[in-house]
Parts: structure tokens; C-alpha cells; sequence
């Protein structure tokens, strides 16, 4: 942005105008700060999970850490928005599990190539005894509205499953599962000609995402006759996405990434 727009923006935040230029859609928060650009939101939470007592699903806080950040930065970068800075909100101490969780967060980040200099601030509960892990997760990001995902697919679109659906309990859920799909995977089909959207899946499964994807573009999901995957299935930690392009670059997204693609559906 130029000097002149960022004083004009900075004169209506003052004023408290911008809050008024906010809206939903799907998980993220859009904040419009220009004609062209808007500030995106994306969060999750994560209860009862990791090493402690009173935990729930017993997991290892490192792998914790990746996840609960892996949700709201995959959302992020499949709308199409640059991440900006992350944080880690926990309901334990930093020291012991809590250090370990950070680490997996920061990690996270660098598998989508945010280094050590991508800023990271957080959260901890240091006064209070605790007997139950839980942490939040927000990452902020800005984007180009001709850059911004949602609502773009069309008629005639191809919808693919990259990834398989997964989650715990009924599945082992782990980082180096070659079935889970990744942050570069995303970026890398983002770039394919004719793929228009892309969103990952999460507790509600493939259908309802899907059809989601389609209301948003006015439009409607027509399921596959015999799908190989279970539609309805939860993708958990986002262990998946779907992606909506023209029917011919579905090869191309195939020779982009190892993990599984399988064709769940189109848009009519």
C-alpha cells in the first residue's frame, strides 16, 4: 500500500470505521481495509487433547502444536491470503508440555516456509494449577481481493478430494501420515491454471464442505455415483481438502502431490 492509503486507513480506524467492514464467510473473518484489500482471520481450538491427567486424547504435545496450528493456516492459505503473524493461546504453564506444544506451532509454520522471523506471540497459564490441555490458534493474513478464493468456483467444475479423511479416536492421527495432505500441496495446486477454490475439510466431512463451497458460488454439489471415500466422514486436523477446477487439470493437481486425489462430485 501506498503512504496515502495506509494514512487514510489508519485515519479510519481511529474513527472506528473499519469494524464496520467486516463479514464471514465460511471459518474466516474478513476485514476490508481498502477497495482491494482485507485483513482474513482464521482460528481453531483444541480441548482435551495432549499429555496431561485430565486430557481426554492422549497425545504428544509436539504433534498437538502442529495440528492446532495446521487448521487455521491451512484455511488461510487456501483462500488465497499472504499470513501476516500467529498465535498460540494455552491453558497450561509454559514450561514442561506447554514448551513443547510452542515448538510444534513454530514448526507448523515453517512447513508453509514462515521462518523463524515470521512473528509468533502467544499466551500461557502460569498462575493456575491445571489438569487438562487446551489451547487456541489465530493466524492473520491479507489479501487482494482479486487474489480471494471463496465463491469462485463454477458450473461445470470437477470437485477432488486431496488427502484422505481422518480423526481421532476412530483414526491414528499422525504427522507423517503420506494420506494427510500439506501446506505445500496447497500452495503448489493453488498455482494450477483452472483450479478455482480450494477448502480444507474438517469435523462435518467432504458433503457438507462441498456443498458449502457451492452455496457460496450460488451454485450446486452434485455427489459422485460411488465415491471412494466416505463423504460424510470428519477430516479432523483438516487431513484433507477439497478442490474445485475445470475437469482437465485434474491430472495436473495427481502429478502435483503423493497423497491420494480421488473425484467426489461436481458443480452444476
Amino acid at each position: 500500500m501506498e503512504t496515502s492509503q495506509l494514512n487514510i486507513l489508519y485515519q479510519q480506524i481511529k474513527n472506528g470505521q473499519i469494524g464496520n467492514n467486516a463479514d464471514t464467510i465460511r471459518d474466516l473473518t474478513r476485514i476490508a481495509l481498502t477497495k482491494d484489500y482485507s485483513l482474513i482471520v482464521a482460528v481453531d481450538s483444541d480441548g482435551g487433547i495432549g499429555s496431561l491427567e485430565g486430557d481426554t486424547i492422549k497425545c504428544d504435545p509436539y504433534q498437538l502444536g502442529r495440528f492446532a496450528m495446521r487448521v487455521p493456516l491451512l484455511e488461510l492459505l487456501s483462500c488465497g491470503a499472504s499470513p501476516l503473524a500467529a498465535f498460540d493461546l494455552l491453558t497450561i504453564p509454559m514450561k514442561g508440555p506447554g514448551e513443547e506444544i510452542v515448538r510444534g506451532v513454530r514448526d507448523e509454520l515453517r512447513q508453509a516456509g514462515l521462518n523463524d522471523d515470521f512473528p509468533l506471540s502467544g499466551s500461557t497459564e502460569d498462575n493456575v494449577p491445571t489438569v487438562m490441555t487446551g489451547i487456541g490458534t489465530t493466524i492473520i493474513g491479507l489479501v487482494h481481493s482479486a487474489d480471494f478464493r471463496p465463491g469462485k468456483s463454477q458450473h461445470g467444475d470437477t470437485i477432488v478430494c486431496v488427502g484422505i479423511p481422518k480423526s481421532a479416536p476412530e483414526d491414528i492421527v499422525i504427522l507423517d501420515d503420506k494420506e494427510l495432505v500439506n501446506q505445500q500441496d496447497i500452495l503448489n495446486i493453488l498455482q494450477i491454471e483452472g483450479v478455482h477454490e480450494v477448502l480444507p475439510i474438517g469435523s462435518k466431512g467432504i458433503a457438507y464442505e462441498a456443498q458449502e463451497m457451492a452455496r457460496t458460488a450460488s451454485i450446486e454439489f452434485i455427489p459422485a455415483g460411488k465415491p471412494v471415500i466416505n463423504l460424510k466422514k470428519s477430516g479432523g486436523p483438516s487431513t484433507c481438502v477439497i478442490v474445485s477446477c475445470i475437469p482437465r487439470v485434474v491430472k495436473q493437481i495427481r502429478n502435483k502431490v503423493i497423497v491420494p486425489v480421488n473425484i467426489v462430485g461436481t458443480l452444476k
